[in-house]
């Protein structure tokens, strides 16, 4: 299998062929090596798991709507609320286990300000849960969807 020789008189040609051989023989023992570890790593230990029957319970808090019209009275829960007693009330929503969520509802001419002071004033009671609400345009996609009031 010599692929030439350093004799000058050699009559044939040299080959410049790649020899596969060695190639062929390294791919063959990564193939075993690879059969034999397989079944290896997918081995288990049996055991006997406990069985329960309870379901688990899912507490789903409750929500605060807190709404602005445009003239920047708030309502809670659509009842009517003084910006004095706005702190306390989301003081008091903030300690609750779970803290239940704040959905905000505001009018279309209701001034930014005012929105922001009242998320200024959640955040400093502690109320983690916070979101805005807004209603569905009415053109035809709308149109043909109901919505929940």
């Amino acid at each position: 299998m010599a692929f030439g020789g350093f004799n000058n008189g050699d009559s044939r040609p040299l080959q410049s062929e790649i020899n596969m051989v060695p190639l062929i023989d390294v791919m063959l023992v990564l193939l075993i090596v690879f059969m034999i570890t397989a079944p290896l790593l997918t081995h288990s230990v049996k055991i006997d798991l406990p069985q329960a029957s309870s379901q688990p319970t899912e507490e789903k808090p409750e929500t605060v709507s807190l709404s602005i019209n445009g003239e920047g009275q708030l309502f809670w829960n659509n009842e009517p609320l003084d910006d004095t007693s706005l702190p306390a009330r989301l003081k008091a929503m903030a300690e609750q286990k779970p803290q239940p969520e704040l959905h905000l509802r505001a009018d279309r001419e209701t001034r930014y300000q005012k929105l922001a002071e009242v998320m200024s004033e959640a955040r400093e009671a502690g109320v983690e849960k916070m979101g805005f609400i807004t209603s569905p345009d009415s053109g035809p996609a709308a149109e043909s969807t109901p919505t929940a009031n």
